[in-house]
């Protein structure tokens, strides 16, 4: 499970959907709200995190279909946590990058 929590793009999408909340959000809004995300990443990462059950999706049936994705309320219980792991890296991201830089520099 941490494996599929703990990437990148699961945890943008978590916190983008959850700065949305409780309203649905477009496959393709979700995706400009998401530098760097490509189509495929995207659609991949969503996959998953419905099929754990963090993510609802529902489908109009227009032409093209339009889909919409939410967080569920398990979802939302995650973005807690992920929003706490988020801020941590973000504190010690000098200390951690100084510290790969002396293993570099070590040879390691």
């Amino acid at each position: 499970m941490l494996d599929r929590i703990g990437t990148k793009w699961t945890s943008m999408a978590v916190k983008t959907l959850a700065d949305a909340a409780p309203d649905e959000v477009r496959f393709a809004e979700l995706q400009r709200r998401m530098p760097g995300v490509s189509q495929k990443m995207l659609s991949v990462t969503l996959r998953s995190l419905t099929r754990d059950g963090l993510v609802s999706r529902r489908v109009e049936p227009t032409v093209p279909p339009r889909v919409f994705y939410r967080l569920t309320d398990l979802g939302l219980s995650l973005e807690a946590p992920l929003a706490a792991l988020r801020a941590w890296a973000e504190e010690h991201m000098a200390e951690i990058d100084r510290a790969n830089e002396t293993a570099d520099g070590d040879g390691a």
